[in-house]
């Protein structure tokens, strides 16, 4: 969904360069794929190591040079993961690029209650990752950002992680109360882990 809207924006409005940070827990495959010899279409994807597509979302660096970037991290990585992989790798990835246009695939199988995936994301880590996708499209984009929903099956859960990315996204005043958001948070494991920081370094080491 995310390709075929970002190939009718650039075929009839004439967008220009584009990026795409897919949160997905599984690897942007389909979006790699299709974008990975279009220089003026960046995708960074966000995902569970080796989890599907099997021995999918590996580093890589094409020839060329960078029109994709994979952020595979460890089963169990969680808000501080995550953040850490935003600051140190997308945001500085998005700050060269320069886009005229941000995608969000926004998959909701990285949060915590999540039955096919192991990560540990809460709805505040998603509604966090979009303020940011958001200051880096006001930056470049006059605030050209699109979301189109993904993955994610958590009945209980997946609700409140979308709902917070559509709060942020439409600066509402205020905020529905997620039930479980305390107890996620609080799960051990929630900070940055030494594996995790080795993790992201790779990445960082291999595009930036």
């Amino acid at each position: 969904n995310a390709a075929i809207g970002i190939k009718y924006a650039q075929q009839q409005y004439g967008v220009g360069k584009v990026v795409t940070l897919d949160w997905d827990v599984h690897h942007g495959n389909g979006t790699e794929a299709i974008f990975i010899d279009d220089p003026n279409t960046l995708t960074i994807s966000m995902h569970q190591d080796n989890l599907y597509p099997p021995d999918s979302g590996n580093i890589n660096q094409p020839e060329g040079g960078v029109s994709n970037i994979n952020i595979p991290l460890p089963a169990g990585s969680g808000s501080g993961a995550y953040r850490s992989a935003f600051e140190k790798i997308v945001m500085p990835a998005i700050d060269r690029f320069q886009p005229d246009l941000v995608v969000i695939p926004s998959g909701f199988d990285s949060c915590a209650l999540d039955p096919l995936g192991r990560q540990m994301l809460t709805s505040d880590d998603y509604r966090w990752m979009t303020k940011q996708l958001m200051f880096m499209a006001e930056k470049y984009c006059k605030g050209k950002l699109l979301a189109c929903h993904e993955g994610g099956y958590s009945a209980i859960y997946a609700p409140y992680c979308g709902i917070a990315v559509l709060e942020e996204l439409s600066g509402a005043s205020k905020s529905f109360e997620d039930p479980y958001k305390n107890i996620v948070s609080n799960y051990g494991g929630q900070d940055l882990s030494y594996d995790q920081e080795k993790a992201i370094e790779r990445v960082e080491n291999a595009y930036l």
